[in-house]
């Protein structure tokens, strides 16, 4: 039987992915609302897991949202004479 493509998927519970982040289950369950974590309902009883994989892509988006931010702080804080000019604005007569 050839590999399916959900071979590779591990499947977490939503206590597991609040341990590996530090957050509440409830976090867990909300972020899986949100999709910003993929979730599935499995098993019966249905119960709620987590790809293990959408966890590195929300931490991986994280970084980035948190080092675009800084770039935008450092930017505010930023003077640009090059842009702004050095010199006394001529005035208009």
């Amino acid at each position: 039987m050839p590999d399916s493509p959900t071979s590779d998927v591990r499947l977490l519970a939503p206590a597991q992915v609040a341990e590996i982040l530090g957050v509440t289950v409830d976090e867990v369950m909300s972020l899986v609302e949100h999709r910003r974590l993929r979730g599935l309902r499995v098993g019966s009883p249905a119960r709620w897991r987590v790809e293990e994989a959408s966890i590195a892509e929300y931490l991986d988006e994280q970084a980035e949202e948190a080092r675009r931010i800084a770039l935008w702080r450092q930017s505010n804080e930023a003077s640009f004479p090059e842009l702004w000019g050095t010199g006394v604005l001529p005035q208009a007569d």
